[in-house]
């Protein structure tokens, strides 16, 4: 099937220059009838594909010039910025397009990426609040930590729906036939935790036809514990960026500790650190899906290099052909109406 991806040049960063050059790299991997659109000012875009000698007919330039700041306040930037560059791809994103992508992505400011999706793409039938799927790697394969930051004060509903979309996206994405699926607490026992975080668990243990597992705890993320992993936005964002953090300095620790002990140990020890670090890598995975809106939003992280914006690229066409919108909307479909008491 034929893709036509809409991404933001301008977003993240190091746009335009880091983006135009992964969408470059991107052409030698994606089919020949695949669409690049390249959303952002003609004249910029135009000047880099021609000192690069780029003339491919799969790749088309939407131009707009005015840019979200990395720093904007998102709901009031995506109302007052209709022409930036990030707003126009999410109008592209939608059905209402003429001429529609489908699938879009932003290494921009992510707030409004969120609102943006929210307020053009619309949200897919039935779902409340979408939310930000991350795959972090452990070593007994990945999780899937939602929500990721896309809504910081969330209701237990809202938490209950990431816990079922995400299930859906292990099972379409990461093959996992019955994914496990958890509550991030404070505790394992069932005593213990906030309100939000015992109505939700409630909520996914009276659901039919789930592996739910209970509370984790911040210790059993990368041990296995668990394939997906439900929390607000605000504790998933700072568990993410604390576990990219923690990934780059162990690394660094380790390869530095070796260098000490035995230069030529090192050497032979390097291409090993390089190959796990890769699994650790957020470059390598491009970026994560804004479950829940009525299309296809990838957003990428804010410092994303070429490789990163290449690998969004493949990753979101994989999430284009794979139909997760469709499986979603008829797992929460069905769940309420179990919830409900209807027959299903």
């Amino acid at each position: 099937m034929a893709v036509r991806l809409g991404i933001d040049v301008m977003g993240g960063d190091h746009a335009p220059n880091a983006v135009l050059r992964g969408c470059i790299d991107a052409l030698k991997v994606i089919d020949q009838d695949d669409t690049l659109v390249l959303i952002g000012p003609e004249p910029i875009i135009s000047a880099y594909l021609s000192e690069h000698g780029i003339n491919d007919s799969r790749i088309v330039i939407e131009h707009a010039e005015d840019v979200i700041a990395m720093d904007a306040v998102p709901m009031e930037a995506v109302r007052n910025q209709k022409d930036s560059t990030l707003v126009r791809m999410s109008v592209l994103g939608s059905k209402k397009a003429e001429v529609r992508c489908d699938a879009v992505i932003s290494a921009g400011n992510t707030g409004a990426c969120v609102a943006a999706g929210q307020m053009n793409m619309r949200r897919l039938p039935g779902v409340h609040r979408p939310g930000i799927a991350v795959t972090i790697p452990a070593f007994h394969g990945p999780v899937t930590l939602c929500d990721a930051g896309a809504n910081p004060e969330p209701r237990a509903t809202h938490l209950w729906q990431y816990g079922l979309m995400a299930e859906v996206y292990a099972r379409k994405i990461h093959g996992i036939e019955s994914p496990r699926i958890g509550v991030m607490n404070i505790g394992s026992e069932q005593s213990k935790g906030s309100g939000l975080a015992k109505e939700t668990a409630e909520l996914l243990r009276n659901t039919p036809d789930i592996n739910f597992i209970g509370y984790i705890e911040g210790r059993d993320f990368f041990a296995g514990a668990a394939d997906v992993v439900v929390t607000d936005g605000f504790l998933g964002n700072t568990l993410l960026k604390m576990a990219e953090g923690l990934a780059k300095s162990l690394f660094q620790a380790i390869g530095q500790e070796i260098k000490e002990l035995d230069p030529e140990l090192a050497v032979k020890f390097q291409p090993v650190i390089k190959q796990i670090y890769a699994k650790n890598d957020y470059h390598e995975h491009g970026g994560a899906p804004l479950l829940g809106v009525n299309g296809v939003m990838l957003i990428a992280h804010g410092s994303s290099e070429p490789r990163t914006i290449k690998n969004a690229i493949t990753t979101t066409i994989e999430f284009v052909n794979s139909g997760l919108n469709d499986a979603i909307i008829e797992r929460l479909a069905l769940a309420e109406k179990a919830m409900q008491g209807e027959p299903v």
